[in-house]
């Protein structure tokens, strides 16, 4: 079986081992965003231990909890996710992201438990 080489050479590194385990950034260039701080927290937080894995995949649904669809007098009535109201919604995503990726990764474990 033949091995599968890239095109060209990469020179450069990465600051982590997954590259594209980061959300994507909706921020207007200049834009003031005061949850900056924490929000950088989240995304440059380092998963080293696996019980904090296993308690962030726990805590974070894989799923916003809120969305329904009610069968109301013969009508449905969709309730939206409202996860998406939450500011951090993205980076909290990729945080359990990264940590099913350790727990599978670095642990060897099963991650199926956590997957909806």
């Amino acid at each position: 079986m033949k091995s599968i080489t890239p095109a060209h050479e990469h020179n450069h590194t990465h600051a982590h081992p997954h590259p594209n385990l980061r959300p994507p950034k909706y921020k207007k260039p200049g834009s003031f965003d005061i949850l900056s701080p924490l929000r950088r927290m989240v995304d440059n937080a380092q998963l080293k231990n696996a019980r904090i894995a296993h308690l962030i995949c726990t805590i974070i649904p894989c799923c916003c909890p809120f969305e329904r669809s009610i069968n109301l007098f013969g009508r449905i009535l969709h309730i939206p996710p409202l996860c998406k109201l939450n500011p951090l919604y993205d980076e909290f995503v990729g945080l359990r992201f990264r940590a099913l990726a350790y727990l599978t990764d670095v642990c060897g474990e099963d991650v199926t438990k956590y997957i909806c």
